[in-house]
């Protein structure tokens, strides 16, 4: 992994034919399908600049008199202003072992995804009696119980919400989080479902590595959580399955399709190497590259089963992976300099928060102006596996 080949992809099977898409055609859009009812986010308090973090990330991965212009160039270019951190960024030096960061997710996880979840019930007018399904997903912590059984009782959640806690799907986990939801919602349509995700990064940041890979996660990851409340088709404008709460019809956008891709012989391209230091991240440079090889044949083809092109996709929620994802996803599609400007002010404000990212980007279109009724969107986001994860919206 450290040699940052790119490897050559083998396709199993080629892409369908015409008559094979049309056979597996899902219900046209005007069918009730699942429709996102709220999206709520929560940021630990201690914020800070980019500049602010650069000298103790060096501190804490850097041996004394270490040359640090790698460093240095890498937090200026990772397109951040700003981060928000699970801990005060002195705490980090006294984490020591792996327990304690972990002890330290599930605390503070814990808080935010009180916070996130409460807020998106709060928002679509919901009580968490109503929640039927609860998709949790997080990749920066580990804890049996899960953090979404922790928190069913603590809230208030029925015991009988079914639960699906999701762990190794890291940055795409938003993506294919809402996937998964779809999928139930279109089997149950008088349901409520919950999409919960909780990255707290900067507690897997390696201390006395110097590598490029973590100076990179270093510059590039933030800490936050979210939630997106997601309702069946015949649940629009009715009652609440388990409070008696009567909501208005939800304004979000209709989950019409989705599409999960992994990408032979790329597995050791994004992940974690899991030892007695904890999480020790592995970002190979060669992931732009197949995204510009792979990336966009796939997208096409997915859009094309509903009769769609890229340029009938109003809104683009792109998981900002970084600059030269962004950069890679804008070029192999064609994209207008603005289509992924959602995705460039999320990096800016708060980093890279991997599972979280595309539910705060979502989080900050319907704040500022939700796109006009008919507008198509796609919900896209790449993670481990090497893998890509589609979500076609329509507002």
């Amino acid at each position: 992994m450290n040699d940052m080949r790119v490897p050559v992809l083998v396709e199993h099977a080629p892409p369908p034919s015409a008559s094979a898409s049309s056979a597996r055609r899902p219900p046209p859009p005007s069918a009730a399908g699942p429709r996102i009812a709220a999206v709520r986010c929560a940021l630990p308090p201690h914020r800070y600049a980019q500049h602010e973090l650069t000298g103790p990330i060096g501190d804490l991965c850097l041996s004394p008199g270490a040359d640090r212009a790698l460093l240095h160039r890498v937090h200026a270019s990772a397109g951040v202003r700003t981060r928000h951190l699970a801990l005060p960024i002195e705490r980090y030096a006294r984490l020591g072992d792996f327990g304690r960061s972990n002890d330290a997710w599930l605390e503070t996880g814990l808080e935010l995804g009180e916070e996130a979840l409460s807020g998106a019930l709060r928002e679509a007018g919901l009580a968490p009696a109503d929640v039927d399904l609860l998709v949790f997903a997080s990749i920066t912590g580990v804890a049996a119980p899960s953090l979404d059984a922790r928190l069913a009782g603590r809230m208030g959640l029925r015991p009988d919400v079914k639960r699906i806690p999701l762990f190794g799907l890291g940055c795409v986990a938003g993506a294919a989080g809402l996937a998964r939801v779809h999928d139930h919602l279109r089997g149950h349509p008088d349901d409520t479902a919950v999409l919960l995700t909780v990255e707290l990064c900067s507690l897997t940041l390696q201390r006395g590595d110097g590598s490029r890979a973590n100076l990179v996660a270093g510059a590039l990851f933030g800490d936050g959580a979210a939630a997106l409340v997601a309702r069946g088709g015949n649940t629009d404008g009715g009652s609440g399955s388990g409070s008696g709460s009567t909501v208005a019809p939800a304004s979000g956008p209709r989950v019409v399709a989705t599409r999960s891709h992994l990408y032979p012989g790329t597995e050791r391209l994004l992940g974690w190497e899991i030892g007695a230091a904890g999480f020790r991240v592995v970002i190979d440079a060669g992931v732009p590259d197949i995204v510009r090889g792979h990336f966009g044949r796939h997208l096409r083809a997915f859009l094309a089963e509903h009769e769609l092109t890229v340029d009938d996709i109003g809104t683009w929620i792109c998981h900002p992976g970084g600059p030269r994802i962004l950069s890679a996803v804008s070029e192999t599609l064609g994209l207008s300099e603005e289509a992924l400007d959602c995705s460039r002010r999320s990096l800016a404000a708060v980093g890279n928060m991997s599972s979280v990212s595309v539910l705060h980007i979502l989080e900050g279109i319907r704040a500022r102006r939700a796109p006009q009724p008919g507008t198509w969107g796609l919900l896209l986001a790449m993670g481990p596996g090497f893998c890509s994860e589609l979500v076609l919206l329509r507002w």
